[in-house]
């Protein structure tokens, strides 16, 4: 019985194809935008993951940071950045400084790899004829390209001895040498020059490293790209008046409860700032930080899902408006049926499976457009799409839901036709 009332339903929706067209509208609409929203907020949650997850699941964010104001989780975490306190600055006494980093090193020297060290240095380029190469300077430290997973291609990362001479080293990517070396010979102890906004500087090559794009793309073409020119801290801060640092990384050893460390490390900052009743030194680890980012990006994303998921109710509702059209078009075959013995419940199972149909295909070419929509969207940002199952399998579910609630008025209606007033009507 239920595959012949599919089939009734099946032949109907081929007889009336531009109102089943419009009848589908609406649940079309409503599925094609919780998909395609849902693959590109899983997109984008799994790009961000996979960001952070670079910077090492055992690294562990030293920020300085006002009192009384909420953790910033995303202060600290640029390669080469500094943290961010609302416009308000904390002074040099304020600052991580050598020696609280010598301590750290020494209190937890057996749980630790070492404290990576950054410092913009500012943006500049380099240039030899008509070649050139768009650079951002960091100073870093030797530990810096651990923290990070700096993988190096060519020579050498910066050293302590480069540390220690301030010395005019530099590690470029292989974008720079694309740019600047295009004729394939090592760029490894050529001198650079790079031209910034009030100096020009001179650096040699000691290393390549392979760039990685950050976030979620850019327009900019491989040859106008800016990458990262590492030198030495001590070189890039020898100019500076303030040599102390707003956050730095330190590293734990594979093995080490991440969070157990992240936890004694704040107990034993806070002693350096105990004194301090303006700034503090907040301690958080890239898992709390992954943990935090996912949960949000995943709400944004059922958030938005569900206002979409309105449309799905203006579908349910056009759905139910044109089973009730059916209904009166089709009193006399009603009645007919009911004449040669038909009960209710054969009514309202033709009707509501007449219903789901129309809600099930809708809901599959709603499926298939998200899919094709949140796919292109993701590939525009420049992060790979990624399909739940489970969203697309749970849309064609809610659809079929939505039909059989939406469904049931119209049948029920018909299944309570007198089938002598049906028969009469006109």
């Amino acid at each position: 019985m239920i595959w012949e009332n599919i089939l009734l339903a099946l032949t109907s929706l081929r007889s009336n194809k531009m109102r089943a067209l419009l009848t589908m509208l609406g649940i079309i609409i409503g599925i094609m935008s919780i998909i395609g929203i849902m693959t590109i907020g899983d997109a984008m949650t799994t790009s961000v993951s996979g960001e952070l997850s670079s910077f090492g699941t055992n690294n562990i964010t030293l920020n300085v940071q006002e009192r009384g104001s909420e953790t910033n989780m995303f202060a600290g975490m640029g390669r080469g950045g500094g943290g961010d306190n609302g416009g308000k600055q904390p002074e040099t006494d304020d600052l991580i400084t050598d020696q609280i980093i010598a301590e750290i090193k020494e209190e937890f020297a057996d749980e630790i790899d070492g404290v990576s060290i950054s410092f913009s240095s500012g943006a500049g380029k380099a240039q030899e004829g008509e070649l050139y190469a768009n650079i951002a300077i960091t100073g870093v430290n030797a530990d810096y390209g651990t923290a990070n997973n700096v993988t190096m291609l060519q020579g050498s990362f910066i050293a302590e001895s480069d540390e220690a001479n301030k010395s005019q080293s530099a590690v470029v990517s292989d974008k720079f040498v694309n740019n600047m070396f295009p004729g394939g010979e090592s760029p490894l102890g050529k001198t650079v020059k790079i031209y910034k906004a009030a100096a020009i500087e001179m650096y040699t090559i000691i290393g390549v490293y392979q760039h990685e794009q950050m976030g979620f793309g850019g327009t900019a073409s491989e040859k106008d790209v800016t990458t990262t020119l590492y030198i030495p801290v001590t070189t890039a801060k020898q100019d500076v008046l303030e040599k102390n640092y707003s956050n730095v990384t330190v590293i734990g050893k594979v093995g080490v409860d991440v969070n157990d460390l992240t936890g004694r490390l704040q107990l034993f900052c806070d002693a350096f700032y105990a004194g301090n009743d303006d700034w503090q030194l907040s301690v958080s680890n890239m898992s709390s930080m992954l943990d935090t980012v996912e949960s949000m990006l995943g709400t944004i994303s059922i958030a938005i899902a569900f206002i979409a998921g309105i449309s799905l109710l203006v579908g349910g509702i056009g759905v139910m408006n044109i089973m009730l059209v059916s209904v009166t078009e089709r009193t006399k075959e009603i009645g007919t049926r009911k004449a040669l013995g038909a009960q209710n419940y054969h009514i309202q199972l033709q009707f509501v499976t007449e219903a789901v149909i129309v809600s099930v295909v809708g809901g599959i070419i709603g499926m298939i457009l998200g899919i094709a929509i949140g796919s292109a969207a993701s590939n525009f940002l420049g992060v790979p799409p990624v399909i739940s199952p489970v969203n697309t399998i749970g849309s064609v579910l809610f659809s079929m839901i939505i039909g059989i609630v939406f469904g049931l008025y119209p049948a029920n209606k018909a299944a309570k036709l007198d089938p002598i007033d049906a028969l009469r009507y006109e």
